[in-house]
């Protein structure tokens, strides 16, 4: 008779009695492995944090930092003195370290469910918690925010090849347009070293426009305030420190949640640090005078000298956002939407730069559309929501 699940094994001495008892500690070794399996598959979509090694090129503890960093280092760094002029010094750090902590909070909220989902872009972490629509929403949003920031990217550095080499905006804009998109398609690892080495160099030059600026200085140029200006502040500091779309590509990167929490933490810290130099710097220089594109304000001091360095500032801070918002916006079409590499690559970067051969070509206009329409959604009001529905879920 065959031998139950029941049966005392010590009781068992013939070999048939040894072979049965054998075969049902094998089938309970096999059950026990399928109900940790289905208890992680449930891990899984409770959201909690799993930390997943996800076969994929690893970075760098350097080239992580380095890539959230230099998404977050670029228009928005040029265009903040001039909205910190519109509202005097002490708001203007006021509201830069109070959307540091916002939007670091929700920053980590991104990195928490794309963690618990084994690295899940924003649109898939949107959809899984709030729904089709919420994941729709969420790709969309990112979708707006990244065809303007590329436009953006794009239009701007045309405008610096145009400065520093002599050529046309045009002719500017396409080169830059090519190598920078080459850089993308190779995808994290070649983005991560390349935005390591600018982000060197773009510190260097913003230690120097700092000295170069300290002797023109004056404490009354920025002690003034003006509260009519704040919400365009506000907008410019969300654009600027807004890198939550490549969160999840630095997580798969390094494989370590923990790692990637800590690395989260000062990429929020730094830029916050050289912002509120930088825009002190020029506020006290030039105070209500401060120009759309601060660094253009050198050459009125130093002459050639400050239009070479005022154009390498931007040609290093806009390179590296383009870099890593194409970066996590081609991640988000090869996964969201499912499409494979080349096709997610060519919606990403193609469409903008047609837009811009066609003629749109306004620099502020279009950064400004990318920041109050695709950020404030993507960046601050979804994860916020995400977060309470997942904490009403538990309830």
């Amino acid at each position: 008779m065959p031998v139950s699940e029941g049966v005392d094994r010590k009781k068992v001495t013939t070999s048939h009695g040894r072979y049965y008892s054998a075969r049902i500690a094998a089938q309970r070794r096999k059950k026990l492995v399928i109900i940790q399996n289905v208890r992680k598959r449930k891990a899984t979509r409770g959201l909690r944090v799993n930390i997943i090694q996800v076969e994929k090129k690893h970075i760098t503890k350097g080239e992580a930092l380095a890539i959230l960093v230099g998404t977050q280092i670029g228009a928005g760094v040029l265009g903040l003195p001039y909205a910190a002029s519109k509202v005097g010094l002490i708001p203007a750090l006021a509201v830069l370290i109070g959307v540091m902590f916002l939007m670091l909070w929700t920053g980590l909220i991104v990195l928490k469910f794309s963690a618990g989902m084994g690295g899940a872009q924003m649109s898939t972490v949107a959809q899984r918690v709030l729904g089709k629509a919420g994941g729709w929403l969420m790709y969309l949003s990112i979708s707006i925010m990244s065809f303007g920031a590329v436009l953006a990217y794009i239009a701007g550095m045309g405008s610096v090849f145009a400065g520093l080499f002599g050529v046309s905006e045009t002719v500017g804009a396409l080169i830059f347009w090519v190598l920078a998109s080459l850089v993308v398609y190779r995808g994290l690892e070649a983005s991560g070293k390349t935005e390591l080495a600018m982000s060197y160099a773009m510190l260097a030059l913003f230690i120097a426009v700092t000295v170069m600026l300290v002797p023109h200085a004056k404490l009354s140029n920025g002690l003034y305030t003006d509260l009519s200006g704040i919400l365009s502040m506000t907008g410019v500091a969300i654009f600027a420190l807004g890198c939550h779309t490549v969160i999840p590509d630095v997580y798969k990167g390094l494989g370590s949640y923990e790692e990637t929490k800590k690395i989260l933490v000062w990429a929020f810290v730094i830029p916050t640090v050289i912002y509120a130099i930088f825009m002190v710097a020029f506020l006290l220089a030039f105070g209500r005078n401060t120009p759309q594109i601060a660094t253009q304000g050198l050459e009125l001091l130093y002459g050639r000298t400050g239009k070479i360095v005022g154009n390498l500032i931007p040609l290093l801070a806009i390179t590296t956002s383009y870099i890593g918002i194409a970066l996590a916006q081609q991640s988000n079409n090869e996964e969201f939407v499912g499409l494979k590499r080349p096709i997610a690559w060519g919606l990403t970067v193609i469409p903008p730069a047609l837009v811009y051969f066609a003629g749109v070509k306004n620099f502020a206009d279009v950064l400004a559309f990318a920041g109050d329409t695709g950020d404030m959604m993507a960046f601050i009001v979804l994860p916020i929501l995400i977060w309470l529905v997942d904490k009403l879920r538990k309830r």
